[in-house]
Parts: structure tokens; sequence; C-alpha cells
């Protein structure tokens, strides 16, 4: 069974947007400087913009999607809306709903998946209560036209959450969900660990991993995974000690490492780590500071960009990509094409209450520029 998401209109958008961009000579922009827009503005009415995720259609059309709130926290009601551009990003389209809320709460956090079978994957967490969140996935193969009924990824119960943009693809061909989890987040005692989900058969069934992945104080929140190119599997770990945490995994998710520190500074912030597509060094998106001057969930800038030559053990210097200290940045995906990252992330001036879902489009020499400046000596 099949929901069709006003597949007209989004096919009429789709068409109508990526002549427009053919004709001007616009298009996808490849090798133009970086630029940004605002996909979603906060409001009055709907002050949440945030956590959200793109993927690119075979026509060369960006589909955005993102949570939609009604309120400024994470128990708020809520939808997950979306917009579609056809240059590259330089304009969007009015947005419209892509899932309506089916839950008690909301339903929030996007990640698409692009399979090597064509299809592509939705996966978003549906919350009905702080004891009951959980991650479900529907699929396309019809271009993001229309999508089957939604299988649940985490059965048992409990709070799970996963972060917008997480899920990835193995060289196995195998799928991994990234997941924290409590029994309640309402309690005062919640303690958060990580484990993953996996499947192998495109997303139909799914297993979790071997035991739970632990770090002191609040716990492991929101992991980020990337694939080594050993085969192991790197997962980056949000903690309260001001600097990310990791481990790996030797089985392709099934078991991992005790977590530890990774060296690396950060806020109580989650971190983005993908791989470069051009020459495949690793690319991690992060906040590099621990303002003590800021409440450690809230000192979320700047918003860096690094990368590791070396598998991860050595990173370079953080290239900023937003400084505004009156703002924070945090919740990024990243998705490439045409020799750009495309990003999103919450955009959020402090003490409005209102965050903004911003794009921004970078071309993937960017990230090295310094790198080439200094050893040139220019």
């Amino acid at each position: 069974m099949t929901t069709n998401f006003r597949a007209a209109s989004l096919s009429a958008m789709v068409a109508l947007l990526f002549l427009a961009g053919c004709a001007t000579g616009q298009g996808r922009k490849t090798s133009a400087p970086s630029f940004d827009r605002i996909i979603a503005a906060g409001t009055k009415e709907h002050p949440r913009q945030s956590e959200g995720d793109i993927i690119v259609l075979k026509d060369g059309t960006l589909l955005a999607a993102w949570s939609d709130f009604a309120g400024r926290a994470d128990h708020s009601q809520g939808q997950i809306s979306a917009s579609i551009s056809g240059d590259g990003g330089i304009s969007w389209n009015a947005p419209f709903v892509l899932q309506e809320n089916k839950s008690k709460m909301n339903v929030m956090s996007v990640s698409f998946l692009r399979l090597r079978s064509g299809e592509i994957l939705f996966f978003y967490l549906a919350k009905n209560s702080l004891s009951d969140l959980k991650v479900l996935v529907r699929r396309s193969s019809d271009e993001a036209k229309t999508w089957t009924e939604p299988v649940i990824v985490t059965p048992r119960n409990g709070y799970h959450i996963m972060n917008n943009a997480r899920v990835i693809q193995l060289r196995s061909g195998r799928i991994l969900c990234p997941v924290s989890f409590c029994e309640d987040i309402g309690q005062p005692s919640a303690h958060l660990r990580n484990l993953v989900f996996y499947s192998d058969d495109q997303g139909k069934t799914w297993d979790p991993s071997h035991g739970f992945i632990d770090v002191p104080q609040r716990g492991a929140m929101e992991p980020g995974l990337v694939q080594l190119k050993n085969g192991d599997v790197l997962q980056i770990i949000r903690t309260q000690f001001g600097q990310i945490w990791s481990c790996k995994s030797h089985d392709d998710g099934e078991s991992w490492s005790s977590a530890a520190p990774y060296g690396i500074v950060s806020p109580e912030s989650p971190a983005t780590i993908k791989r470069l597509p051009d020459k495949h060094d690793l690319l991690l998106i992060y906040n590099p500071s621990t303002n003590a001057s800021i409440s450690k969930m809230s000192a979320r800038t700047p918003l860096a960009a690094a990368i590791s030559r070396d598998e991860g053990k050595t990173w370079s210097t953080p290239r900023l990509i937003e400084t505004d200290p009156n703002f924070s940045y945090a919740y990024t995906s990243v998705t490439f094409d045409e020799h750009r990252a495309l990003l999103t992330y919450y955009y959020a001036p402090y003490g409005t209450g209102q965050l903004s879902l911003k794009f921004k489009s970078i071309p993937l020499d960017w990230f090295r520029e310094e790198e080439v400046a200094s050893k040139t000596g220019n």
C-alpha cells in the first residue's frame, strides 16, 4: 500500500523549477562560491524548524525535509514539512507536509537514504510519550512521489532517539541506524545508551546490535557513523565531557568496542561525520568550542568543518562555516551533489526561542583551501 503526498503538485513543481533553472543557466551550481538560504523560518506559530535532511532526486531536484514544530520543546506537537529546489538550492518552493503527525506528540528528525537499488528510504521518529519514541521508515520507488506504509525499526518499548541524516549503507549492503535509548526520558535519572539497528534486506526487517554503548554522566548521546576504508565502522558520540567520544565496530555494526574520549573539543552538541566523495577524506561538522559563559547545552557556536586524511586519527584545523556568537547552529545534515556539499542546520538567535532551518551550499574544494594556503605560504 502506498500513500501519495501531493504527488501531482510535487511533480509539477519539480518540473517547473528544474526547467526554470536550466532556462536561466543557473541549474545545479558546481563551481560557484558558497551561498546560503533560509528554507523555513521560525515564526510565532511554528517557532522551531529543525533536524532536516536533503535527498537529490534523479533529475537533479533537491528535496529537503525537516521537523516543523508548533512549539519550542522536543515534545511539542509537530509534523514533517518539506520543500523542493530545482536550481541547486538558490530558491525553494513553499513548504508542504511530507509526513503528517499521527502520533500523540509529534513526528520529527528526518533521514533520507538512497539505496544502491535506486529506492529512497525516509526515516523519522514518531513520539507518543516520554517513554514511547520509535524510529519508522518508509520507502519510495518513484522518486519521492509516493511512499509505502511505515515499518518500525525499533519495536521494543522505550525512548529511541535517532538524529537527522544519520542512516548509512555499508559496502556490504547492510543499513545501519544509530540510536540513543532510555526507558523514560522524563525521569530525572534518565541515562542514555547507544545501540545500532541493522537491516540486511533493504530496510524491511531490523535487528539490534549486541549490548549498549555507555558513557558516564547523562550517558552516550546522538551517535553518528561512518565506514572506514578497512571496513570498520567509526561511531562518534555526543557527551557532557566537553569533547566527542568514539567507539568502533569490526563486524558491520553488530558489536562495538567500549566508548572512549576522541580528543575533539565540543560542547553537549551532536557532530556529523561523512566521507568526502572527491578525494575520500573524512569530513566532520561540529561546534569546536566550549564557552564557559554559555550553558553546556547552548554553546553551539561557531559551526565548523575539519577533514581527516588518515581515517579519523588526526583532524585539520577547523574552518568556520558560521561565526556569529549571537546564534547557535546544530543538527547538521550533509548531502553531496555535483562537487558540492549541501548542508542544513538550525540557525537560532539566542534569546528569541525561534529556530530556522538554514541551507548552505559549499564547493568541496573550500574545505581544503586553508591547507593549500598554508602549504604554499600564501
